[in-house]
């Protein structure tokens, strides 16, 4: 018997495994990768801890959908965890027919998080899968409905869990039962959950709706400024964030650096084509940010789109109060 574990390489999913291979379920694992969560290298190192056939899915271009009109709505910023929970099951469940496995896992624990993990949003997640019946939680699994694979003598409902709430003692024990000495804190790994990505994930959004998901990586890094709705400028904050630009600036880009002094990469995006770019505004931000900040003037060059030529402007740096406001 196989079944498919949906796996974050967190404890509750480790030790939904345990309790499968301890029945004798042979249990692939998966693992979703996105613009926002996923593809972690401790996941692979904790499926290789277990034994298990490890495969990482990329959702990103599918899951946009899914962010953008959720059923249930959103968590407390950008997070729509019911919906996404539904979508990843759904896709999980599409893989197992794949590989003929018979049933999901899931890690999940009744009122560990009390908005996304009660009964009632366990039971939306399942329906919103369309796979409803053969979705298992063995460590919640009696203070539960008996699922098919239960109901059928493919696991034996007696030796699954009736773990609920926030405390993690029962999940210590047993993870000191099963061996298990390496597994991260609990905590949000996505970056939905984070207020500051939300809002600049709002934003870009509201400008470019249909973008695409690998343009988002640039979400991520440095200071945030919309010289003008179509416009974005970003500031590296430090030498890791300039390099990490330097890294996702696309062609269409503009690289500005200030040359005489110290200071930070900007990149420039257009997000309309026709658009002329203020060049100037932009240059002067960098300015602000560089060790030229008190001068009268300094040299900036911008590396512009498809051309080996960079632009040199002579500009004064911004004035604190005349830098636009960060997203």
């Amino acid at each position: 018997m196989k079944a498919v574990s949906l796996f974050s390489g967190g404890l509750d999913s480790l030790l939904a495994v345990c309790l499968m291979q301890d029945q004798g379920i042979e249990v692939v694992a998966v693992n979703f990768v996105s613009p926002f969560f996923g593809a972690e290298p401790a996941n692979r190192k904790a499926a290789a801890q277990l034994g298990i056939e490890y495969h990482e899915l990329d959702i990103g271009t599918e899951y946009m959908d899914v962010l953008k009109k959720p059923v249930y709505g959103y968590g407390k910023n950008f997070n729509p965890c019911i919906d996404c929970h539904g979508f990843m099951l759904n896709r999980a469940g599409r893989f197992m027919e794949e590989i003929g496995a018979s049933f999901l896992v899931t890690g999940e624990v009744v009122g560990e998080r009390p908005m996304s993990q009660n009964k009632s949003a366990l039971q939306q997640v399942e329906k919103l899968s369309g796979y409803k019946g053969l979705v298992l939680r063995p460590l919640s699994a009696r203070l539960l409905e008996p699922t098919i694979p239960e109901q059928e003598g493919w696991v034996d409902r007696s030796r699954l869990l009736d773990i609920s709430g926030r405390s993690r003692s029962r999940q210590m024990q047993l993870a000191e039962h099963y061996g298990i000495k390496e597994y991260p804190t609990p905590a949000g790994g996505c970056l939905l959950t984070q207020e500051n990505y939300s809002r600049r994930l709002r934003r870009i959004l509201a400008v470019k709706p249909e973008i695409a998901v690998d343009e988002l990586a640039i979400l991520k890094t440095g200071r945030h400024f919309y010289l003008s709705e179509g416009e974005l400028l970003v500031v590296g904050r430090n030498h890791n964030e300039n390099e990490q630009l330097q890294k996702i600036a696309r062609s269409h880009d503009y690289l500005i650096k200030v040359t005489d002094r110290p200071g930070p990469l900007g990149l420039l995006r257009l997000f309309d084509a026709d658009k002329t770019p203020d060049l100037l505004t932009a240059a002067s931000i960098v300015a602000r940010y560089s060790d030229a900040r008190d001068l009268d003037s300094t040299r900036v060059s911008i590396s512009p789109p498809d051309s080996l030529e960079p632009i040199l402007l002579s500009v004064r740096p911004c004035q604190p109060e005349e830098v636009p406001p960060s997203v």
